[in-house]
């Protein structure tokens, strides 16, 4: 292991560090609709660099000790109230991502600043990106975004997806357009499957388990997930 990341402190070291933009973008899909634009963005929705990976950690701690006179330069620039550049930030849903600008979003967050002054370039994907979103989840994302393109869900269904198994996309996936062949709608396109499969199984199964008790603190789809792991057991069927 690095010794940056060694000299970090928490769990899993791979989530000590800021997610790099090229990993989450190739994980969750680029659909395009480019759109630039001024903002004042939370501090905690910034999580991750295009480029500077080994010079901060996840929540923008300065980590390389070669930066720490450029670093504290921009903290007392900005105690002493003078006006600083906005930051260049790139959105991937509720993530940012910064291209420039690091040791001034570092000191925000130091200083539990709300807030900093940015220029955004909105990117869209096409699995949604949570705020929360760490480098160990890019793999089930990645799986996710293979999930959308089999089973193409509308936006406001597929921004409360989240399974943490990578597997459970693809069983997902299989789930759906069998549930499709066996209603005779092998003929109809992705997109219109994949709605009516969410509206006609998959939202009155999780209503029904609710109903029950069952699903408390899980999600929709983790829900289904769960209850379609379990009848493949009960009908000994490898899982995925």
């Amino acid at each position: 292991m690095d010794g940056w990341l060694r000299d970090l402190r928490g769990g899993d070291p791979d989530d000590r560090a800021p997610v790099v933009f090229g990993d989450a973008i190739a994980a969750l899909g680029q659909e395009g609709d480019v759109l630039v634009y001024p903002d004042d963005v939370r501090t905690d929705r910034i999580v991750g660099t295009v480029t500077r990976a080994r010079d901060f950690d996840a929540r923008f701690r300065l980590v390389n000790r070669a930066l720490r006179g450029r670093h504290r330069s921009v903290a007392d620039a900005m105690a002493a109230g003078i006006a600083l550049p906005r930051v260049e930030l790139i959105q991937l849903d509720e993530m940012y991502f910064v291209v420039d600008g690091h040791h001034r979003v570092s000191v925000a967050r130091a200083r539990e600043h709300h807030s900093v002054p940015a220029i955004v370039r909105r990117i869209c994907t096409t699995a949604y990106a949570k705020w929360c979103l760490r480098l160990s989840h890019l793999a089930s994302k990645a799986a996710e975004r293979e999930f959308l393109r089999r089973v193409p869900l509308p936006d406001d269904t597929r921004n409360e997806l989240w399974l943490d198994c990578p597997a459970d996309w693809a069983r997902l996936a299989d789930a759906a357009e069998a549930w499709g062949f066996r209603r005779g709608l092998a003929g109809v396109g992705p997109q219109e499957l994949a709605q009516r499969w969410w509206a006609d199984e998959v939202v009155p199964l999780v209503g029904r388990l609710r109903a029950g008790g069952r699903g408390v603190g899980l999600r929709d789809v983790e829900l289904y997930a769960a209850d379609l792991a379990d009848r493949d057991r009960r009908t000994g069927l490898p899982p995925g």
